[in-house]
């Protein structure tokens, strides 16, 4: 500050001596407090918003901390309408249409491929070593701390049968007589059924009924036993495997489009909603050449 006083005063003798008015020199003072008042005035302005801007942050930051506060990680905080699952098949490759090819094995060891990658989970020294064997028929209800880990029952790949991938390598696939699995979604909470098992039934979509005679389904007539549920998500039932049901298409019309729709049976279920065609159901198309 004093450099530039003294840098005025310099000024103010250099211009008297030069024959400069003093007048203008005074426009020029004035001019130059108004310059310097109006970079005051800017600074302070940013300096409100900054802290403004800070203040609000801070707010929303506290604010999202205290509701996070108030939800836990491992159940959802509202459960009071927990909408019905959806279901989806393996092998799943290239959309929901299967097609090969009997007599042409590179046109079906994909979908073989598949299903050893996807049931790689489910063998039974697997489930033997990580699962519990349960009761069948109940709900296995588990007491205690929600952050406690929580013990799954197993679910063997032998339950499958013809479509385990044990007796039969290519789940029938070398034989036009292909397996498919079909698996609900998982719901933290969810007891399917209220008590009864829900089963699984597969029928033509459109057309011909005759193209579809005969399947079959494993574990059991096709149903989800209730000591798979309910589930109580990833964060503690680390181990559980979601119950699967096999079908196997031992008699379907080949070298023709064979649209297949596999739905959900039991109460609570919902399957006839247009808007989503893979709530309660799923729709598929085997087209098997020989």
């Amino acid at each position: 500050m004093t450099l530039v006083l003294l840098f005025r005063a310099g000024l103010m003798q250099l211009w008297a001596g030069s024959g400069f008015s003093f007048t203008w020199w005074r426009q020029f003072r004035d001019v130059d407090t108004q310059i310097l008042f109006r970079s005051i005035s800017d600074c302070l302005i940013l300096f409100f918003y900054f802290v403004l801007y800070l203040f609000l942050a801070g707010m929303f930051s506290f604010c999202m901390y205290m509701m996070l506060l108030t939800l836990s990680p491992y159940t959802p905080t509202h459960r009071d309408r927990v909408s019905p699952p959806g279901v989806m098949i393996r092998p799943y490759l290239h959309g929901f249409t299967i097609a090969f090819n009997v007599s042409e094995p590179s046109t079906w060891k994909p979908y073989v491929n598949s299903m050893h990658h996807f049931l790689q989970a489910y063998n039974n020294n697997v489930q033997e070593e990580k699962n519990i064997e349960c009761q069948a028929g109940q709900y296995f209800i588990q007491d205690g701390a929600e952050s406690k880990e929580k013990k799954a029952c197993q679910f063997k790949r032998s339950q499958l049968h013809s479509c385990s991938g044990i007796e039969d390598p290519t789940f029938g696939y070398s034989t036009g007589q292909p397996c498919i699995l079909l698996k609900m979604n998982r719901i933290i909470g969810y007891r399917p059924g209220y008590g009864t098992p829900v089963s699984v039934d597969c029928a033509i979509q459109k057309g011909n009924a005759s193209a579809l005679r005969s399947v079959d389904f494993y574990p059991g007539n096709g149903t989800f036993d209730l000591m798979y549920y309910p589930y109580y998500g990833k964060l503690t039932h680390v181990n559980y495997t979601s119950p699967l049901v096999a079908m196997h298409f031992t008699d379907v019309k080949k070298n023709d489009f064979v649209p297949i729709q596999c739905r959900l049976n039991g109460e609570g279920i919902v399957s006839d909603v247009n808007k989503d065609r893979f709530l309660g159901r799923i729709t598929f198309t085997l087209s098997i050449t020989m």
